[in-house]
């Protein structure tokens, strides 16, 4: 019965932290993947997570507000293998 209060509180905790620290949970059955995501007050972004550059060819450069920092991977279970020809 303990269990069963705890494990709620505890999903409650991780979320408000991840959206503290501006991270973007995804986990499914083959793995747990923890990014980052642009912060919503960068004076240089301003949320949008960079710019785009001018030019005939326009990219779009990262701001270092997320960019910079890694992702964590965590795999579970192995994906399984195409059992059919790719044509």
């Amino acid at each position: 019965m303990l269990l069963a209060a705890v494990v709620p509180l505890t999903a409650a905790t991780v979320a408000a932290l991840l959206k503290a620290g501006h991270l973007t949970l995804h986990a499914d059955r083959h793995r747990i993947k923890i990014t980052a995501r642009p912060r919503p007050n960068c004076p240089q972004c301003h949320g949008e997570g960079g710019w785009w550059t001018g030019g005939a060819f326009p990219e779009m450069e990262a701001c270092g507000c997320w960019a910079p920092r890694r992702e964590l991977r965590i795999r579970l279970l192995p994906i399984p293998a195409w059992d059919e020809p790719p044509f």
